[in-house]
């Protein structure tokens, strides 16, 4: 199954949480987008959560459920 993927984006002045192109919330701040995002991660198990500095590039990568690291054996 593919893991579902989730991104806290810059947007304007704003920070907002985006899955599959459409925004799902919209905060003032970065750290409440971070929240948000990790709970429709969490949710929606196995996830990704990209979370994007205000310049767009990756700050952080997360995943939910399902993680292969540590490989088996």
């Amino acid at each position: 199954m593919a893991r579902q993927q989730f991104h806290v984006v810059p947007a304007g002045n704003d920070w907002q949480v985006k899955h599959a192109g459409r925004v799902l919330i919209s905060h003032s701040t970065k750290a409440p987008a971070i929240e948000s995002g990790v709970a429709y991660a969490k949710a929606n198990q196995p996830s990704e959560l990209f979370i994007h500095r205000a310049d767009g590039t990756i700050e952080d990568r997360r995943t939910y459920g399902d993680d292969p690291y540590p490989p088996a054996g």
